[in-house]
C-alpha cells in the first residue's frame, strides 16, 4: 500500500437511510446515531479520535446526509462528504470520487476503535491488494467478548464477524464499491443477487463450502480487483452499536478500560 506524505485519507460513514428515524437515535433522542453518547462522548467522536492517534492517517471526512447535526461537535479539520440516499455503498462512491485511493473507509457506530486496530488491518493488507475488509474470526470474537451476540458469516474454512474497517487500495476498488451498490439496490431480491454473483457462489455459501480464497477469486473475476479478507486478533473490533445491548456492552468494554 502507498500511503503519501500527507497519510492515508479516511472516510467515516455517519449518515442515516431516507425513511424511519434510526430506533437507537430516537432512544437517545436524538436526530443521528452519529452523535449518541456513548459514555457521555459522541461516539463519532470516539472514532476519529482513534482515526487521529494512528500514524499513517492524514485527511479525515465525515459523509453524513445533514452537516448541521455535527454543528459544535466535528472538528474543524475534518471535511464533510454529503451522503447518498441509495446507502452506504453509494456514499463510499461519492467518497471515492472525492477522495481517490488508497482509501480507509470506517463508520461512526464504530465506537470502540482502537488504533491499534487500524495499524494492524493496514500492515496485513498485501501490497498487491486491491480491496479489503477487516474481519474477527469467531474464535476471537467469543474469546475477548464472551457472551456478546454477534453475526457470524460462515465459509467452508473461516467463521467470522465484519469490523467495519475497509481498504480501497487502488482505481480498481471502486469496482467492488460499484458492485456492491448493484447488490445493495437488489437485497430485497434474491434471485437479483444471485444472478449478480453467480448461483453456484451463493449456493456453495449456503452450504457452507465457500472458501474464503474462493470468495475473494470470485469478486476479483467480477470487478477485476484483488481482495483480501483481514483477520484481526482482537475480538473487540467487531463490536459496533447496532442495538440498546451493543450500546450496553460498549460501555461496559470502555469502563473496564479507564483508569483506576
Amino acid at each position: 500500500m502507498n500511503i503519501s506524505s500527507k497519510g492515508l485519507n479516511v472516510l467515516v460513514l455517519a449518515g442515516t437511510r431516507p425513511g424511519a428515524p434510526d430506533p437507537m437515535a430516537q432512544a437517545a433522542g436524538v436526530s443521528h446515531k452519529a452523535i449518541l453518547p456513548v459514555a457521555g462522548t459522541p461516539m463519532i467522536l470516539r472514532v476519529l479520535a482513534a482515526l487521529r492517534a494512528t500514524p499513517a492517517v492524514g485527511r479525515t471526512a465525515v459523509c453524513i446526509d445533514d452537516p448541521t447535526v455535527l454543528n459544535g461537535i466535528l472538528p474543524p479539520d475534518v471535511g464533510i462528504i454529503p451522503s447518498r440516499p441509495e446507502g452506504p455503498s453509494a456514499s463510499v462512491l461519492a467518497g471515492l470520487a472525492q477522495l481517490g485511493t488508497p482509501l480507509l473507509v470506517t463508520t461512526a457506530d464504530s465506537a470502540l476503535l482502537r488504533p491499534d486496530w487500524i495499524t494492524e488491518f493496514l500492515e496485513k493488507c498485501g501490497p498487491q491488494c486491491d480491496v479489503a475488509a477487516a474481519v474477527a474470526p469467531e474464535a476471537v470474537v467469543l474469546r475477548d467478548v464472551p457472551g456478546t451476540k454477534r453475526t457470524f458469516i460462515r465459509l467452508s474454512d473461516l467463521a467470522f464477524s465484519g469490523c467495519n474497517l475497509f481498504l480501497f487500495n487502488s482505481p480498481a476498488a471502486v469496482n467492488v464499491a460499484t458492485l456492491w451498490l448493484k447488490v445493495e439496490k437488489n437485497r430485497k431480491h434474491p434471485l437479483r443477487i444471485a444472478w449478480l454473483l453467480g448461483p453456484m457462489v451463493l449456493l456453495k455459501a449456503v452450504c457452507k463450502k465457500l472458501s474464503r480464497a474462493a470468495l475473494c477469486a470470485r469478486i476479483g473475476k467480477l470487478t477485476g480487483a484483488r481482495a483480501e479478507l483481514i483477520c484481526l486478533s482482537d475480538g473487540r473490533a467487531a463490536v459496533d452499536v447496532d442495538k440498546p445491548a451493543d450500546l450496553a456492552l460498549t460501555e461496559k468494554l470502555i469502563a473496564a478500560e479507564a483508569p483506576a
